[in-house]
């Protein structure tokens, strides 16, 4: 499986962050996302058993598109984490931060690598790693102007996310700043939510994605 080409097909650049997700319910809630079109699945190391559940996702994400999805885990922060993602069948490391053994260790075990950043810096430095696309974080203290005035001074074909505090409300002035991708955490997911309740955000999430990108 040929890591970048994936995020290149993805129908809609969009990362479920399911931060505290249980193992038991992980099948049930991600089985319904990626129906309702989520094809990239995060589950944060900061999870209750996350390696159990991101084992689970990646079985559930074979059996509904053996043709390819992105599933791993968030709150990556050391080399050893990453292999055991890896071990996991995972395929995405996303991290806080721009640690650079993070990224070539990501990038060595053929994996996407999406790390952290704010500044300049951050963003180049996580660049010269070998980091496949940049997640501008948190997304909300930097604006779509300050991310915008920063991506001036990177590659022009990058690829950028936008994680915290984005949603349906803010899509159309970070795509409109030149992100490509967001994160979608709260908005989406919580420890306690019921199937209905995020089956409801996702289809929210989705409606306002596909709206502010048609055409």
């Amino acid at each position: 499986m040929i890591i970048q080409p994936i995020w290149q097909s993805l129908n809609r650049k969009l990362v479920a962050i399911l931060r505290g997700i249980e193992p038991a319910e992980t099948a049930a809630i991600v089985s319904s996302l990626i129906d309702l079109g989520f094809e990239a699945i995060e589950i944060p190391l900061n999870s209750p058993d996350p390696f159990t559940s991101i084992a689970t996702a990646v079985e559930v994400a074979k059996a509904k598109k053996p043709e390819g999805c992105f599933i791993g885990a968030g709150t990556v922060l050391t080399v050893d984490e990453v292999n055991k993602i890896r071990d996991c069948g995972g395929n995405l490391i996303v991290s806080p931060n721009a640690n650079p053994d993070v990224i070539s260790a990501t990038v060595a075990n053929g994996m996407f690598s999406m790390p952290g950043v704010l500044t300049p810096t951050d963003a180049h430095s996580a660049l010269a790693a070998g980091a496949s696309v940049l997640k501008f974080f948190p997304a909300s203290v930097l604006g779509p102007s300050g991310i915008k005035a920063i991506k001036a001074i990177l590659p022009k074909d990058l690829e950028i996310c936008a994680v915290g505090g984005v949603g349906p409300g803010n899509f159309a002035d970070y795509l409109g700043a030149g992100v490509n991708g967001f994160g979608i955490g709260s908005n989406l997911y919580s420890a306690g939510l019921s199937l209905e309740e995020i089956e409801k955000r996702a289809k929210e999430i989705m409606a306002a994605y596909d709206k502010v990108t048609a055409g």
